[in-house]
């Protein structure tokens, strides 16, 4: 390919693009701009849903760093030990201890029943906080959807998950199907937890998609200490929330290498939020993105399609003009060269279309307004990376799909073309 070849053929695309109908060219651009969308978008909000749930996860219940006992072990040992411990971390803003112990929450125990009937009951995680500390970390009062936040004087007094509610869940509760009724702020429960009955007031229901916290009932530490009889401060979780400016896996080296020197290494699991989903979430994410990107593939095989064929059918009803163009000594290279440039064009006119609706409306909408799906609040997941991948790929199919009309019509014989035999 000479600059000669490359300057006529640039000549011959650009008088092509001015002299197209303005309808036809803006269809083709339309195309391609859909086309480009549904690389991006479709892809992007199946795993947004995701990330947004990946994202909840972090931010609602496990900080940055989690701490929890083992499953061989009841609590985690030496918890205020620990927790001074690591208060020589750096880059640790905020820490929340966690008191947990399960138990059987009943809503109508003052009911007088009849026989064969049975009361309203649930079983759930009992979580003793700190109101404060656990606020600080995963601004867990945010969730409260009706009554109010503990304080740390609310003694006797519980958050309930609305996951366990009736009026909040229903038939959609995960797990056993089981909920209570009647259930809010300003109601007495009752709580049956090692062989122990103690009776809360409802002091707010608080709601969230995150299993561990909308399934959940939140007490003062001390409450559940008392319950649990358990007086050594040995806490089940610590979740940690740290400063920007550090990876969580640097912060969770550190604690591992504290628990080392403190000879308590291996008596707990320290996992940063990401390990602490388990693999079922980077399993789900690899699911949606292979599914989001066969659906792009589709879309891109008809955009391909289409634009092949108004390529060739736009260079058969020119093939007469070609011909003359071939007569007068125009190279084939630059016919070629002309084609694949209105090619381009489309392509990129119909991507920067879609760059500016993705990133310009697109994001900073669901950003604002979250997709309510059933177990996330979905967003539109768009790394400028892996968007300008997906435009180098539509670009390369675009230049296939001009170039090979092209090739086609080039090789006739210019006398016939000429004559349109």
């Amino acid at each position: 390919m000479d600059k000669e070849s490359l300057f006529v053929g640039w000549f011959l695309a650009v008088r092509q693009i001015r002299r197209t109908s303005v309808w036809t060219t803006t269809l083709i651009v339309f195309v391609m701009m859909l086309t480009f969308l549904n690389l991006v978008v479709v892809s992007g909000i199946l795993v947004g849903l995701v990330e947004g749930s990946s994202a909840a996860y972090r931010s609602q219940y496990s900080g940055d760093v989690l701490i929890s006992n083992l499953p061989t072990k009841k609590f985690i040992p030496n918890t205020l030990q620990i927790v001074r411990n690591y208060s020589d971390v750096t880059h640790i803003k905020a820490v929340s201890t966690r008191y947990i112990t399960s138990g059987v929450i009943e809503s109508d125990y003052k009911k007088i029943k009849k026989p064969g009937d049975v009361f309203e009951r649930v079983s759930a995680s009992i979580t003793g906080i700190d109101p404060e500390d656990e606020n600080i970390v995963t601004a867990l009062s945010k969730r409260v959807i009706q009554g109010e936040y503990l304080s740390s004087d609310d003694v006797g007094y519980v958050l309930v998950g609305s996951s366990l509610l009736k009026e909040y869940a229903g038939k959609n509760r995960p797990g056993s199907g089981k909920f209570l009724s009647g259930v809010f702020p300003g109601a007495k429960i009752r709580i049956t937890s090692n062989d122990k009955e103690r009776e809360y007031t409802v002091k707010g229901i608080i709601k969230s998609k995150i299993g561990e916290v909308g399934n959940r009932i939140y007490a003062l530490d001390r409450d559940v200490r008392i319950l649990t009889e358990r007086f050594d401060y040995n806490a089940n979780e610590i979740s940690f929330k740290i400063d920007d400016s550090v990876s969580p896996e640097h912060v969770r080296d550190d604690i591992i290498s504290i628990n080392k020197s403190n000879g308590i290494d291996g008596e707990m699991r320290v996992e940063t939020w990401s390990e602490a989903q388990g693999q079922f979430f980077k399993d789900l994410q690899s699911t949606f993105f292979i599914l989001g990107s066969l659906i792009g593939f589709i879309s891109l095989v008809v955009a391909a399609i289409t634009l092949f064929i108004v390529i060739f059918i736009n260079a058969i009803s020119r093939r007469r003009y070609i011909g003359i163009l071939k007569g007068i000594g125009v190279d084939s290279a630059a016919i070629k060269i002309s084609y694949t440039l209105q090619s381009i064009f489309y392509s990129v006119a119909g991507s920067l279309i879609g760059f500016i609706i993705i990133y310009g409306i697109l994001v900073p909408f669901f950003m604002e307004n979250p997709i309510d799906f059933p177990f996330s609040d979905g967003f539109l997941y768009a790394p400028i990376s892996e968007t300008f991948v997906r435009f180098i790929i539509l670009l390369i199919i675009t230049v296939v799909a001009g170039y090979v009309p092209a090739a086609i019509i080039t090789r006739k014989n210019t006398l016939d073309a000429i004559l349109g035999r």
